[in-house]
């Protein structure tokens, strides 16, 4: 897939079918989405194509500083791909550009930037200044400038009404099992493992910290989580506590990954984290101690979760 960082830098030359959306956790909804229009790309000889901003317009519109994105720009760009999609463009959100009419998006960005010949829009996308515009106006408008607009309507995206809102709230809330139904996958962290004050080896548990840079990244409740990552192509299950480590009067959310029967070196790489259920919430203990304690606690119940070979 290629990824292009601006509309402005678009040039192919293939006719396209595009769709449109922030797609934040690519959810299940979002799948049958870009699912069709793979399909329909493949069927028509098209470029599959997706437009995508970022900032999230939220963040641009409203200010609303507080909002998390279940994905970075990273995490989404590889689900996208692994869906078939052919360029992703990812155009930087700001207040002039959700100024243009309606008229105005269509002729000028969908129709010359794109020279687009198929559309694929759900059935409930606003668009054009102050969200004027329907996918009425963007079947009409396909009439005049040529191009066709498939509208999926909701009963077609999901036989449960998702969305990223909800998806949200029950990660916030430790319902991983609604949060992977609503994402079709395990909700994901990625991060680079760097040096920690290696309490943890003292205690039998030794831990490799995560360092997650993009601070629009969502977090799950603070907690102790049964987790699953991939190194050099093979699986491995352990556990995680996301959170302040108030038992070690920690200052920073930390999160701190004990994989099993693992020995390796992981310092300066990417880890990717499938977190797959919630053991507990966290809390603080009176010693080191009682910590060891629990976590000896915590992973057994994680070892019972795995998965018989």
């Amino acid at each position: 897939m290629k990824v292009i960082s601006t509309i402005e830098n678009y040039h192919a030359r293939q006719p396209c079918s595009l769709t449109i959306g922030t797609f934040d956790g690519v959810h299940i909804g979002h799948r049958e989405i870009i699912q069709r229009l793979v399909k329909s790309a493949r069927e028509k000889n098209h470029l599959a194509v997706v437009l995508t901003f970022f900032p999230h317009p939220r963040m641009v519109l409203q200010k609303d500083t507080s909002i998390r994105l279940i994905d970075t720009l990273k995490e989404k760009q590889q689900l996208l791909a692994d869906l078939g999609v052919d360029v992703l463009v990812i155009h930087p959100f700001s207040k002039e550009f959700s100024r243009q009419t309606a008229d105005e998006f269509t002729r000028d960005i969908l129709v010359q930037s794109f020279d687009i010949a198929h559309l694929i829009i759900g059935y409930d996308h606003r668009f054009g200044r102050n969200r004027e515009a329907t996918v009425e106006d963007l079947i009409n408008a396909g009439s005049t400038y040529g191009f066709s607009v498939e509208k999926i309507e909701a009963q077609e995206i999901a036989s449960v009404n998702v969305s990223s809102t909800k998806i949200r709230t029950a990660l916030e809330e430790g319902k991983m099992k609604v949060a992977t139904d609503f994402l079709g996958r395990p909700f994901r962290l990625s991060g680079k493992v760097i040096t920690g004050e290696k309490i943890g080896r003292t205690i039998g548990f030794p831990t490799a910290n995560l360092q997650i840079k993009e601070d629009y990244k969502l977090f799950p409740c603070d907690g102790v989580f049964f987790i699953k990552t991939q190194h050099n192509n093979s699986s491995f299950y352990g556990m995680m506590n996301v959170g302040f480590r108030p038992t070690l009067e920690g200052e920073e959310r930390s999160f701190e990954v004990h994989l099993f029967d693992f020995n390796q070196d992981l310092y300066g790489e990417i880890l990717q984290l499938d977190l797959l259920e919630l053991i507990r919430k966290e809390k603080k203990f009176a010693s080191l101690d009682d910590l060891k304690a629990q976590l000896q606690e915590d992973q057994a119940k994680c070892r019972k979760l795995i998965p018989a070979k």
